[in-house]
């Protein structure tokens, strides 16, 4: 004969599930990326195609120790991507995600005041290297975007420039860096620029 279960039992073993659902403590969901530069938006290399990496969280290690990125890591949610070429040249993008808009405005200062001032710091660390800083201005993309490069040459001959900009949508902070060998007379400066227009304008 079948056993029947008081229809008041039932009721409170749904309401104890529940009370126990509705206590339980909320998985947080994992930050999303925020949109990222593809190969064919680095400037056209005359030789060869770019390459681009994985989209990887994290910003990368070592980042501390560039002088003209020391501010970039923190503890908030960032993520990189690489890119290359065949020969000489390489180029990265690193996005972080503020807490709020004020976090990320004064992240954007600091990336500013160091990169427009890591070439004299670059002197000051290495007597051996000489380094020329420059500045591109402002793009106006956003909440707005900075141009700057960087140009060493080591007392042994190695010569490097570096292009760099900083840009801002809302609480989201990205950097792109271009590199390759040589000195700024073979910068494609304009094409950059509107790399780093992408860039901003990609990451919503």
């Amino acid at each position: 004969m079948p056993r029947r279960t008081p229809a008041g039992a039932l009721l409170a073993v749904a309401v104890t599930a529940l009370t126990v659902a509705l206590s339980a403590p909320a998985t947080a969901a994992a930050p999303r990326a925020p949109g990222f530069l593809d190969a064919a938006d680095l400037p056209p290399h005359p030789t060869s195609s770019w390459t681009a990496g994985k989209v990887t969280a994290g910003v990368p290690e070592g980042t501390d120790q560039d002088t003209c990125l020391r501010a970039l890591p923190g503890d908030e949610p960032a993520w990189r991507r690489d890119f290359r070429t065949d020969l000489d040249t390489n180029a990265r993008q690193i996005t972080v995600v503020l807490p709020d808009i004020r976090s990320a405005k004064q992240l954007t200062s600091r990336l500013n005041r160091d990169v427009a001032s890591c070439a004299a710091r670059i002197e000051r660390q290495d007597p051996d290297t000489e380094a020329t800083g420059e500045d591109y201005g402002e793009l106006p993309v956003e909440e707005g975007a900075h141009v700057y490069g960087v140009h060493t040459e080591t007392s042994w001959g190695a010569s490097d420039v570096r292009l760099l900009a900083v840009g801002r949508d809302g609480r989201t902070v990205t950097v792109v860096n271009w590199a390759q060998l040589g000195g700024f007379e073979g910068a494609p400066v304009t094409a950059f620029e509107k790399t780093t227009v992408r860039a901003v304008n990609r990451l919503h």
